[in-house]
């Protein structure tokens, strides 16, 4: 008699912001990608460097999160190829997917009127994680947040994205940090996470003008180049164009955007970055850079670019990539602070290089470490 065949791992992803752009983008992205819909452009782990790092399979990826917003994701991503930002047909095409992934969105906060404590919505945020693992019989599950910015703390209590870290600490799950906000950053939360055992990941998707600043800073640092200034703007509509109209929260999005060039230049130039809400383009945003600079004998020069992307489209392969690198690296026991995934990030965590290349050089040595056979 053969034996029962051993059906592969499931792993759970529970996305804070769960009706949002970005999410809704990853769970429609993910349902197309395994069904051959369209290619895994944008998808670092699908490169070769990462084939032998036994990665869960995008397949074996259930989603489910928290959110505020009551917009089922299947009428979301109608509204997202209405813009352009999913392929025409694609959300009638992965519509089960959709749905499957709301039927597993549990009610997020606190809302207006909520009056349960810190402790009281932190265990009610865990009790919706450990449910959903259990009752879908997931091996583990990675909690990423993808909500909107919130602004930075003012005191002592824990804003919304720290209570979303703190249950998804105590519920056993891998926390990763797409945002600015402060999540695991709180530092009321620096016991819990240097306890919990669980690998964790920065904070803030590098998708567009500081990728681009990562690059850049580094080219001029080493070619010996003297920046003078480096002004940006950034003109973005969609969830993120009207929270970032809050000037706390542009700051605390702004903070990473100059972290790294102060990192890769060893000074801060003059200039500042500017964020503009543009209702009109929806998910697309406009990222322009002025750099001022000096080079041999003094000769002024400049350089200017201007990056146009779609933000839901440029995150949403980054969240599966983090998923999926927490999900192996807590497979294979690894804990703490990852700072080899600061690839992926402009705040990232431990100590990690600032340059975008000698950060890729160590999240393709993080793959192979992931493929070997103790992992630790």
């Amino acid at each position: 008699m053969s034996a029962p065949r051993q059906l592969p791992p499931r792993v759970g992803v529970w996305l804070i912001g769960a009706r949002g752009s970005v999410a809704t983008t990853v769970v429609a992205g993910c349902a197309a990608l395994t069904a051959g819909l369209r290619p895994p452009t944008g998808l670092v782990t699908e490169t070769p460097a990462f084939a032998r790092s036994g990665l869960p399979a995008l397949s074996s990826l259930v989603f489910g999160g928290h959110d505020t917003l009551d917009c089922p994701l299947p009428k979301r991503a109608e509204q997202l190829a209405a813009g352009g930002v999913l392929p025409p047909g694609l959300p009638a095409a992965v519509e089960a997917e959709l749905a499957a992934a709301e039927r597993e969105i549990r009610p997020g906060g606190p809302l207006p009127g909520d009056t349960r404590d810190e402790e009281e919505l932190i265990a009610a945020f865990a009790t919706d994680l450990r449910d959903f693992v259990r009752r879908l019989g997931l091996d583990r599950a990675v909690v990423v947040n993808v909500a909107s910015t919130e602004p930075a703390p003012t005191g002592a209590a824990l804003p919304a994205s720290s209570l979303y870290a703190a249950a998804a600490l105590r519920a056993g799950c891998p926390y990763v940090n797409f945002t600015p906000s402060t999540g695991l950053h709180h530092p009321g939360l620096a016991g819990l996470a240097a306890s919990s055992g669980l690998p964790y990941g920065g904070r803030d998707g590098k998708t567009g003008q500081t990728l681009l600043r990562s690059v850049l800073g580094p080219m001029f640092a080493q070619r010996a180049l003297d920046v003078r200034a480096w002004s940006g703007t950034n003109l973005l509509g969609g969830g993120d164009g009207a929270a970032l109209a809050d000037p706390a929260a542009a700051a605390a999005k702004n903070a990473g955007k100059e972290r790294v060039l102060a990192d890769t230049l060893g000074t801060v130039p003059e200039g500042q970055v500017h964020i503009d809400d543009v209702p009109a383009l929806g998910d697309w945003k406009t990222a322009w850079d002025h750099v001022a600079f000096d080079g041999f004998l003094g000769t002024r020069m400049v350089l200017q670019t201007i990056w146009q992307g779609c933000d839901s489209a440029l995150a949403a392969p980054l969240v599966l990539d983090l998923a999926r690198l927490l999900a192996r690296a807590h497979e294979r026991g690894l804990s703490g602070p990852r700072p080899e995934l600061a690839f992926f990030f402009k705040d990232p965590v431990g100590d990690a290089p600032a340059s975008l290349a000698e950060q890729y050089a160590e999240l393709e040595r993080f793959a192979r470490r992931l493929s070997e056979e103790d992992g630790r």
